[in-house]
């Protein structure tokens, strides 16, 4: 015999051990009792359900039938299949009659006028807290189940809603060149492709990370990780930045070569409010500690604009552009002085593949000097290859207020329009 008082404190105390509503435990708990009552002292095809007061500790239990009509029903006579359910020629479901489980809706309105078809009635039965050993078995093994798929999907939900945010974890352990990270109540994963190059992961070092995805598979929860993913410094600004939530500052796109150097194009949406300097922080502090954060990458912010011209000088800083031609192929010829030329490249073409990517358009490099000729290197990729579309996104997140001469106090590389252009 069960002691329902026990119950209760059982319920309060399984909750609080295992992060689960009250209200779920009570419907585990229900579930097993109906489980048990139905397997002692009624028959496989009838629907049991008990119900739990935790008011009065009073258990009750009740079969329940579904409201049918002749519409819904098989025709008498029909080849027997054995499944509750069939289709017709037109594909709908056609219940097969169990009297157990179903009732008529004339007899059903006999009971309760106003009910329609598709609704449950409940016929209350004897109260029981009597089970066998097989019955109680059947219980506990219920309990133990629901609790524990209730158990994932709380956790898979929790860590759902982090997908596309930053999380904090701990290096657990490398496995060949993946690395495993502890998140809590479960384990993450950091695929080698999501690091940052000849970044080191210690064990126990506690370290931050992008959440890239978050799946429910057969071997469990799936969270996958990143360090590399340009969205990762977009939420590391956002975190930084008071003002993003207000929506003043756009990050409008971004461009990241992860452990080297990454481009992100800023805008604002108040006049009065410098977007670089937001970005920046006084002395430099807001992207200080995202600099920090990713092992002194180098990162430049410049000033978006919708003039592609402008947009591509902006893009191109540290280097002076004297002219910029923007042509209908979506490629542009830009043109700088013969000093700026390894600027405008970069070392190994590393400055125009990222004003590329960070613009979208196709950019060749050429000296003032010399307006026919494409300077060697001075050509940037083609759109949209596999590692462009990993590594450049446009994306909406918020930067606040400052001043340009506290990134230049800070010496960090910011540039606007003005400088930028010749």
């Amino acid at each position: 015999m069960f002691d329902l008082k026990t119950i209760l404190v059982a319920i309060q105390q399984i909750a609080g051990e295992r992060d689960i509503s009250e209200d779920r435990v009570r419907e585990i708990v229900e579930a097993a009792f109906a489980a048990a009552y139905r397997r002692e002292y009624r028959t496989k095809n009838e629907i049991v359900r008990a119900r739990f007061n935790p008011k009065t500790g009073d258990l009750s239990f009740y079969q329940v039938k579904l409201v049918v009509d002749e519409s819904m029903l098989q025709p008498e006579g029909e080849e027997e299949t054995g499944e509750q359910y069939t289709e017709d020629e037109s594909g709908q479901k056609k219940i097969k009659f169990n009297q157990d489980r179903h009732i008529m809706l004339d007899e059903a309105r006999k009971i309760r006028p106003n009910i329609f078809t598709g609704e449950e009635l409940e016929f209350p039965l004897e109260t029981k807290t009597e089970f066998g050993r097989i019955a109680a078995q059947t219980a506990k093994q219920t309990v133990l189940q629901k609790l524990h798929e209730t158990e994932k999907e709380n956790l898979f939900n929790q860590f759902k809603a982090k997908e596309g945010e930053i999380i904090s974890g701990i290096i657990q352990r490398t496995d060949g060149r993946n690395t495993f990270v502890d998140l809590g109540k479960t384990t993450g994963v950091l695929f080698s492709d999501e690091t940052i190059p000849f970044e080191h992961y210690r064990i126990g070092d506690r370290m931050k990370f992008y959440v890239v995805s978050v799946e429910q598979t057969n071997r469990g929860l799936s969270i996958v990780l990143s360090r590399s993913h340009p969205r990762f410094i977009v939420k590391l600004f956002a975190s930084e930045v008071p003002e993003i939530a207000e929506g003043t500052v756009e990050i409008k796109s971004i461009a990241r070569e992860a452990g080297s150097r990454t481009k992100i194009a800023v805008a604002s949406n108040n006049d009065s409010i410098d977007p670089i300097g937001a970005c920046v922080g006084q002395k430099g502090t807001r992207v200080t500690t995202v600099i920090q954060e990713l092992g002194n990458e180098k990162i430049d912010i410049i000033l978006w604009s919708d003039d592609p011209a402008a947009f591509i000088t902006n893009a191109l800083a540290p280097a002076k552009v004297t002219d910029v031609q923007v042509r209908p192929d979506h490629s542009a010829r830009v043109f700088v002085p013969a000093d700026q030329l390894s600027l405008a490249i970069g070392r190994g073409g590393q400055n125009v593949r990222l004003a590329h990517r960070l613009t979208d358009w196709r950019i060749e490099i050429r000296s003032a000097a010399r307006p026919n000729e494409i300077v060697e290197g001075g050509s940037s990729e083609p759109p949209e290859t596999e590692h462009t579309a990993k590594n450049t996104i446009e994306i909406q997140a918020v930067v606040s207020d400052t001043h340009k001469t506290e990134s230049e106090q800070a010496g960090i590389d910011t540039t606007d329009e003005s400088s930028e252009s010749a």
